[in-house]
């Protein structure tokens, strides 16, 4: 016998290509203790205007992060499809489980949806959520825009980053469209390990992809989500779907060129930070210190900065583990 592909189990309650505007779910059947013909069911908004581009826009792939969701719904309330040329697809909570709970992971299988691509359409609930996602819609986009910030366990200073790349006309598109988004930073991002990404997943086929790191600690401020909003515009008018003038904002662009740019904890404990986000740190100065919890009278670890810069993120909660990044420092580029 022919061994046939699994399909994916998720089907939109709304037509993705009609002109005009629409509300709706992805709907993927869960069975569980509560619901044994049940379903989960991701909102997802499409609004189709004049013969245009596609620009697909998600948050909360991790469920503790809220400025992108933020910005999403916010548009989507006054998204009017006569106004775009080509199409937008919002896809707001895109890990709905870990946004229903509040948590990076999702709470139905314990999945980070952002380390499972290319997902599975016969996988655990996440791995066919970043496999519809992947296979359904990313194809259908020309720039896909993908809201982060820190969560619980990191805060930022707000950027908007692209990848190096060695397409080269790919890594120009996603540069720009990191640029257009006029964050108060624009980074160059370096990852510690893209597999499993979405990034990873998008980039390889092809499609222009920008993300964020828009602040952290599982919260937000009034003035991250407006960088949201801003950002979101923007981004839609430089990808030729949205009608209007670009919102400009002084950027600064920082790089991260190579993984020394990241500090580790060697020990677990309190975390002690000497510098605060934004400040110019040496190449070996302290940047934090990590005090045991099982004694007094012991001396602090002390975690150095591995280049100069300025420290660009750090671990948020007061306690650490052994191997938890505690710091990022980026190289400005200006």
């Amino acid at each position: 016998m022919i061994a046939l592909e699994p399909r994916s189990p998720v089907s939109p309650t709304i037509d993705l290509d009609a002109p005009g505007l629409r509300h709706g779910h992805l709907r993927l059947p869960w069975s569980r203790n509560e619901s044994a013909w049940g379903n989960l069911m991701i909102p997802v908004t499409v609004a189709v205007g004049a013969p245009g581009p596609t620009v697909l826009v998600t948050g909360g792939n991790h469920g503790d992060e809220y400025e992108g969701p933020l910005a999403i719904l916010d548009f989507a309330l006054g998204l009017d499809p006569e106004r775009l040329t080509g199409r937008v697809i919002l896809l707001p909570f895109f890990n709905y489980p870990a946004v229903k709970a509040g948590a990076r992971v999702s709470p139905v299988d314990g999945v980070n949806l952002n380390r499972c691509f290319p997902g599975a359409p016969d996988g655990s609930i996440t791995r066919q959520i970043a496999d519809f996602v992947l296979r359904a819609l990313v194809p259908k986009a020309d720039l896909v825009l993908d809201f982060h910030s820190g969560g619980r366990t990191l805060d930022f200073l707000p950027f908007a980053a692209s990848h190096a790349l060695p397409d080269a006309a790919l890594d120009a598109r996603c540069a720009a469209a990191a640029e257009a988004f006029a964050a108060p930073h624009t980074v160059k991002m370096l990852e510690i390990d893209p597999a499993g990404l979405f990034d990873t997943a998008v980039e390889a086929l092809g499609v222009t992809f920008v993300t964020t790191e828009l602040g952290g600690g599982g919260g937000t401020t009034a003035a991250r989500v407006a960088i949201a909003r801003r950002g979101l515009r923007n981004v839609l008018i430089h990808g030729g779907v949205l009608a209007g003038e670009p919102e400009p904002a002084p950027s600064r662009r920082l790089g991260m060129p190579s993984l020394d740019c990241y500090a580790f904890a060697q020990s677990g404990g309190m975390l002690e930070p000497l510098v605060d986000l934004g400040a110019t740190v040496r190449k070996g100065e302290t940047v934090a210190r990590v005090w045991p919890l099982d004694r007094t009278g012991v001396a602090p670890e002390i975690v150095p900065a591995g280049l100069d810069g300025l420290l660009a993120a750090r671990h948020f909660p007061g306690l650490v583990q052994p191997g938890d990044a505690v710091a990022v420092v980026a190289v400005p580029e200006d």
